[in-house]
């Protein structure tokens, strides 16, 4: 009987041991993606109050954390019956991505004006909370496709191990890049409070009050950092979906550094499907006159 139970917890931390070793390849593997993760999500999880600003991030996570716990048993599923379509949902993600990227490029060359002026206050609120409801649907949406990426990563690294390990070891990347991300992006986005709290502790005298300006004054620089970093992010992800999936871009101007072929690929295809959302939305308001 201690014999039988020895055996079984000797089993167990082998199985362990292959797992943290699995881990560890599949967590360097989705690396740079976590790092676009982590740049893309932190632009999206700013601009809300101070006192909102935790509570949505931690409603975001808790997002992550099911779109992941999701994904991971259809990727497995697919993989084993149906492997193409891994790849197939993986294209789509990278359009959606690379016109979310494009469109912000768009904006900021081409600001859309807005048509009427917000002068009621017992809207504001209101407003906000809308705002803030929308601007989660993205985050969360965007978390979507990034997660897909990250868990088929994770699972080709391990796709030569038992279906024990391949669930274990996905399963460890996501909740590690579900925490590590967004537990950065909630220390990112209360920088400005740390620093009014350093400045109110030391009664905004000395070497510490210093300290709370700068960290007040650094936090635009860094919303501002990431949301390019984000955009950034976003076209070199969907660029890299596409070279690594689609036969022919991948063997396209094979001269040509990775990481700048993966930015111009985002971006054109990013731009194509905006024009294609713009002649949609005019063709389908003129259709509704």
């Amino acid at each position: 009987m201690a014999s039988g139970i020895l055996g079984i917890l000797d089993d167990i931390a082998s199985l362990m041991d292959d797992v943290l070793i699995t881990s560890k390849m599949a967590t360097r593997k989705t690396a740079g993606i976590l790092g676009d993760d982590l740049a893309v999500n932190a632009e999206k999880a700013t601009g809300y109050l101070s006192s909102r600003e935790l509570p949505v991030i931690w409603a975001i996570t808790k997002k992550s954390l099911l779109n992941k716990f999701i994904i991971i048993p259809l990727a497995l599923l697919f993989n084993f019956i149906f492997p193409i379509a891994i790849k197939i949902i993986l294209v789509l993600g990278g359009f959606y991505l690379a016109f979310e990227g494009a469109e912000k490029i768009v904006e900021y060359f081409f600001p859309h004006h807005k048509t009427h002026i917000e002068t009621e206050a017992e809207n504001t609120e209101e407003d906000n909370a809308a705002a803030e409801k929308e601007k989660i649907k993205s985050a969360v949406r965007t978390d979507l496709i990034l997660s897909i990426e990250i868990v088929i990563i994770a699972l080709g690294t391990v796709l030569d191990q038992s279906l024990t390990i391949q669930i274990l070891t996905v399963s460890v990347v996501a909740i590690i890049a579900t925490i590590g991300v967004y537990g950065l992006v909630g220390l990112l986005v209360k920088t400005d409070d740390l620093g009014y709290k350093l400045i109110r502790d030391s009664n905004n005298k000395g070497w510490i009050s210093k300290l709370g300006h700068f960290l007040v004054r650094l936090l635009p620089y860094i919303i501002k950092f990431l949301s390019v970093v984000g955009t950034i992010a976003l076209l070199l992800v969907s660029g890299g979906i596409f070279v690594h999936n689609i036969e022919v871009l991948h063997h396209l101007f094979p001269e040509l550094n990775d990481m700048i072929k993966e930015f111009v690929i985002g971006l054109v295809a990013g731009l194509l499907v905006v024009v294609l959302v713009k002649v949609g939305k005019k063709a389908f308001s003129f259709g509704k006159k």
